[in-house]
């Protein structure tokens, strides 16, 4: 009713405040950072990602000589502010950009002492040097690893959805959440809801922390539509083919009429015949005597060889140009799977050879001679010290 005091304005006499003072309230945000990308949406960037860092983790492997392991990820949608609340320490970014097949860049974010570990690794350490600043051969070591692993997860990405995808050489730099970014490149991040896909990675027993891959909202959903036209795609079952017409059954042949009687008159003579045959049947078989028969062997005339004119000593000229492919063999040796997969760079492989022992000479996967290395120029040579007969 108009006059009236409302409830509000009655608490406000009573504590002594003034209405007017009161903050007003915000209003709700009509584009919720979560009503940016929808559950399936959500779901399928989830997918790709796991597909795509799945393979590169088995890249990083055969890199660090170690146990690796990527976790399921969770995908949500971030804000740069946000962001940099969980992270108050230095970070390693890692710019992928999309060349060809997908229109977009991707961000991957290290923390700067998993870095440190991982350069260690790639250089033959055992992980514990990571004292000192983070430096320029550092993140040289992880650009290469990163190159690899997103090498790995284009290739994925490109089987996924049947075409060529490639990536530019990534760019790794070292950031300060809390300050800001300058750059283009990282624009899109800084002043818009951006996709963060969130992976638990193990690397042995010396990391297990988290790994952040960042999508611009666009780009996250144009993975989404080409995922859903390739699930659309392969969901549609190929047209049957028509079933053949069934074929009709051959009708009978008509029998003439005159041939009726002469056919009634070749059945009694048939029946005739076996009441004449029913008591020779009945008699017991007996065996006609065997008689001797001389066995000899085969006669054959002699094979007298021919002599072929190409095999001729004054023609051996026309096989003189026939390339061979000739093998030096420095040893052989035999190991197990588990052997073979903690090869790395420096492994020594121990040979069934002896120091100094002559190696073999194959021609065409024939052994034919040894002979001893020797060093012509800047290549390596073999001096023939026997042949084999």
């Amino acid at each position: 009713m108009d006059g009236m005091l409302s409830q509000e304005e009655i608490n406000a006499l009573f504590s002594g405040m003034d209405i007017e003072d009161e903050p007003a309230t915000d209003a709700p945000d009509s584009t919720a950072a979560s009503d940016l990308l929808t559950p399936e949406e959500k779901d399928a960037i989830g997918e790709i990602s796991n597909i795509s860092l799945g393979s590169s983790a088995t890249t990083l492997f055969s890199l660090v000589n170690q146990r690796v392991n990527i976790s399921t990820p969770m995908v949500s949608v971030c804000r740069w502010e946000e962001l940099s609340n969980q992270y108050d320490k230095p970070c390693v970014f890692i710019q992928i950009s999309y060349k060809e097949g997908l229109d977009g860049k991707n961000v991957l974010i290290l923390q700067e002492k998993d870095v440190k570990i991982i350069a260690d690794l790639m250089m033959g350490g055992d992980g514990s040097n990571t004292e000192g600043e983070l430096n320029e051969m550092h993140l040289s070591a992880i650009s290469e690893a990163m190159n690899q692993m997103m090498g790995a997860s284009s290739t994925s990405l490109s089987s996924m959805f049947e075409m060529k995808i490639d990536i530019s050489p990534p760019s790794a730099s070292l950031v300060d959440l809390n300050d800001v970014v300058s750059g283009d490149d990282m624009g899109v991040f800084l002043h818009n809801d951006f996709v963060k896909v969130s992976f638990r990675m193990e690397i042995g027993s010396l990391i297990d922390s988290e790994l952040i891959q960042m999508y611009p909202i666009e780009f996250a959903k144009s993975l989404y539509r080409k995922f859903i036209n390739d699930e659309a795609a392969a969901s549609v079952p190929e047209p049957a083919a028509p079933a053949p017409a069934p074929k009709a059954a051959p009708q009978p042949a008509p029998v003439p009429q005159q041939a009726a009687a002469p056919m009634q008159d070749m059945n009694m003579m048939a029946m005739g015949q076996m009441q004449g045959m029913m008591p020779q049947m009945a008699m017991p078989y007996a065996m006609p005597p065997v008689q001797d028969v001389n066995i000899a062997p085969a006669q054959f005339q002699a094979f007298q060889p021919v002599q072929s004119p190409l095999l001729q000593t004054e023609n051996i000229d026309l096989l003189l140009d026939v390339p061979l492919e000739v093998t030096v063999e420095l040893g052989r040796t035999s190991k197990s799977i588990k052997e073979i997969l903690d090869f790395a760079p420096g492994t020594i492989v121990e040979l069934n050879r002896l120091a100094g022992e002559p190696i073999d000479v194959l021609v065409n996967g024939k052994y034919v001679a040894k002979g001893e290395v020797v060093v012509i120029e800047e290549a390596f040579g073999i001096r023939v010290t026997e042949v084999i007969k």
